[in-house]
C-alpha cells in the first residue's frame, strides 16, 4: 500500500487520479503511524516551501525512519524540495535532509523572456541511468510550475535548464524526487509513476506492479 502524505499543500486530486489510472493501491493516512507500515511513500506539494512545516514532528520522524528501513520515497515538486536540507524560500523551515543541499530561487532571463515562475513544458536532460526514468529518453518533456529548485548534485538523475540549470529528478538509494508534476505530464509522467510503483513492488517490470 502506498501512503500518499497530505500536509495541506499537495495536489492530491491529480496524484490520486494518476495512481488510480495505474491501478495502484494507496491511502491518504490521517495519522503518521500508517507511514511506518506503508510499502512506499509519496510526498506531493505545490506552493511555498513553508507549508512543509506541517510535516514537522511525528510525520517527519516516521517518514525518516521508514526511509532508513529502505521504504521507497517519492517527492513531487515541493515534496522533492523537502528531501533536501532546506530552502531559501522559507529559511526557518527544515527539509527532511536525506539529500544534501539547499533549495534556491531560479533567476530567469529577461532578455530571453524566461520568466519566473517557470511554468510549462520543458525537457529532461538525463545525467545517469536510473530506475525512476526507465523507459524514457533524454529530452522527454514534462510539466513544471515552480520558482525554486534544487542544485545539481551527485543525486541528480536529470537536469533541466530555464536560465538556470537545476535538478529536475533525483535518485539516491530508495529516495526519489521530481521537480515537475508527473501527474500532469501525460505519458512520460505516467511512466515515471509506473516506475516508482514497480520499485515499490520490488519488480523491474512496471506491468507486474500490484502494490
Amino acid at each position: 500500500m502506498i501512503a500518499l502524505v497530505d500536509y495541506g499543500a499537495g495536489n492530491l486530486t491529480s496524484v490520486r487520479k494518476a495512481l488510480t489510472t495505474l491501478g495502484a493501491k494507496y491511502e491518504t493516512p490521517r495519522d503518521p503511524s500508517a507511514c511506518a507500515t506503508a510499502s512506499g511513500l509519496i510526498v506531493p506539494g505545490v506552493g511555498n516551501f513553508a507549508a512543509t512545516a506541517g510535516l514537522e514532528g511525528p510525520w517527519r520522524d516516521t517518514i525518516a525512519e521508514a526511509v532508513r528501513r529502505g521504504t521507497p520515497l517519492l517527492g513531487i515538486c515541493v515534496g522533492m524540495q523537502w528531501l533536501f536540507e532546506g530552502s531559501d524560500e522559507a529559511p526557518g523551515v527544515r527539509g527532511l535532509g536525506v539529500l544534501p543541499g539547499q533549495i534556491q530561487r531560479l533567476e530567469g532571463d529577461a532578455e530571453k523572456r524566461l520568466k519566473i515562475p517557470h511554468v510549462g513544458w520543458n525537457a529532461l536532460e538525463f545525467k545517469t541511468s536510473t530506475r525512476l526514468l526507465a523507459g524514457l529518453d533524454s529530452g522527454a518533456q514534462v510539466y513544471f510550475t515552480h520558482s525554486f529548485a534544487a542544485p545539481v548534485t551527485s543525486a541528480c538523475a536529470a537536469a533541466t535548464t530555464h536560465a538556470n540549470t537545476f535538478a529536475s529528478a533525483v535518485e539516491e538509494g530508495n529516495v526519489f524526487g521530481v521537480q515537475f508534476h508527473p501527474e500532469k505530464s501525460s505519458d512520460a509522467g505516467l511512466q515515471i509513476l509506473k516506475n516508482f510503483l514497480a520499485i515499490v513492488a520490488g519488480s523491474k517490470d512496471p506491468a507486474l506492479q500490484t502494490c
